[in-house]
């Protein structure tokens, strides 16, 4: 039932081009070129020629789609652009000139199953296919990795974006051009979903550990600015989002101020190194930093912990098999000191002088110590430090009685 109702739910969601703006024919030499079914003119002009490849990738689900990869030989970064519906590749070429020489990236655009010259009909689980074929065309025809790639998607076009984006890790970024919540939130402002909603952005915003800038018109009638606003709020690294005022779904692009930051994105993105990603994601999760102490690696376990150093040698000491420090200033003074093993239980002395004798209520004989510089006052093996008369860890002696430790 639900597979029924995701396929008529498709019915309403894409509205291809009809008839294409253009063809993808053959030449002499076997390049492929596009041609444009109104003047029947190839629709770049010669000068543009070498710079452009149209391709035809098979996708798993058995469709061809065709492809444009503009390339820019100042580049560093390539842009996957998703288009958004009721276009295809004939009607965005110009705006791809422009945002490869804008924005000095390599783009690659490509036409959903259904869309343009590409066969098949259009669905939700086809466009993921799509994406996932012509990201892999670029890696093995252009050798594009992921950490060089920033994935761009408009309007319906965020649906396959996040879907690839959520399954690379080390992605260079993403942009959400007037994006989506999820296909149904579009029809009918609903705060739930249901097993047939078709491109359920929301959950999947959540997984993308790149940055994602959002972009959004405040007037926007056909998909509200709440969805640029949600996507943004539930992004693990937001990047500084763009609201143009007054703008519309279709007309972004004509806002100076798109252009402008969309290219300081870019920048942002070509200076960002692996070391400044780990250490923007490590003050998003607010992990603790990095301590200068030194953990001792001559230990039988594998779990290391950090204990109060001695205070005279400064030698740290492991909780799992009670390899405790050896001060050579008071620990040869103990002619009695022994490694405990007691099986009933366990408590350490004081660490003033670092011998760490257990004292314990069970009364194993293999426990007595005749070191003159510890004593201990209480039957219930609290100890007391003979250098402070303290009971506190803060100090300079680790008692299990101390309400501070």
């Amino acid at each position: 039932m639900g597979c029924c109702i995701s396929q008529l739910a498709a019915k309403f969601a894409f509205f291809p081009p009809s008839p294409a703006t253009y063809q993808v024919k053959k030449r002499d030499d076997g390049k492929l070129v596009a041609v444009s079914t109104t003047s029947s003119m190839p629709i770049c002009g010669a000068a543009d020629d070498i710079s452009l490849d149209v391709l035809l990738v098979d996708t798993k689900r058995g469709n061809k789609i065709v492809a444009f990869y503009l390339k820019n030989p100042y580049a560093k970064l390539t842009v996957l652009y998703s288009h958004g519906n009721a276009a295809d590749l004939g009607q965005l070429y110009d705006l791809f000139v422009q945002l490869k020489a804008n924005l000095r990236v390599n783009l690659m655009g490509y036409d959903y199953s259904g869309y343009g010259a590409s066969t098949g009909k259009p669905s939700e689980f086809d466009t993921y296919a799509d994406i996932e074929a012509v990201y892999e065309c670029l890696q093995t025809e252009y050798g594009i990795s992921q950490e060089d790639l920033i994935l761009y998607g408009q309007s319906v076009g965020s649906g396959p974006t996040l879907h690839l984006a959520a399954k690379l890790p080390r992605l260079r970024g993403v942009v959400l051009h007037s994006g989506i919540l999820s296909g149904l939130r579009v029809l009918c402002h609903a705060n739930f979903s249901f097993c047939f909603d078709i491109y359920k952005n929301l959950n999947k915003i959540q997984k993308v550990k790149s940055p994602v800038l959002v972009i959004h018109g405040t007037e926007d009638d056909v998909v509200n600015w709440l969805h640029g606003n949600g996507l943004w709020k539930m992004s693990m690294d937001p990047y500084e989002p763009l609201w143009i005022k007054g703008g519309g779904h279709c007309n972004l692009e004509l806002y100076p101020d798109y252009i402008r930051h969309l290219c300081r994105f870019i920048q942002e993105m070509e200076c960002m190194t692996t070391e400044v990603r780990l250490k923007k994601i490590r003050q998003t999760l607010r992990l603790p930093k990095r301590s200068d102490t030194t953990i001792s690696t001559n230990c039988c376990c594998q779990v290391k912990c950090r204990l109060p150093n001695c205070l005279n040698c400064s030698k740290l000491s492991c909780t799992k098999c009670y390899s405790w420090p050896k001060c050579s200033g008071c620990w040869l003074k103990c002619p009695k000191w022994k490694k405990p093993k007691c099986s009933v239980c366990w408590k350490p002395g004081c660490l003033g002088c670092s011998c760490m004798l257990p004292k314990c209520s069970c009364a194993c004989p293999e426990f007595s110590c005749a070191c003159p510089e510890f004593s201990c006052t209480c039957p219930e093996c609290s100890c007391t430090c003979p250098k402070c008369s303290c009971t506190c860890p803060k100090c300079c002696c680790w008692s299990v009685k101390c309400s501070c430790w």
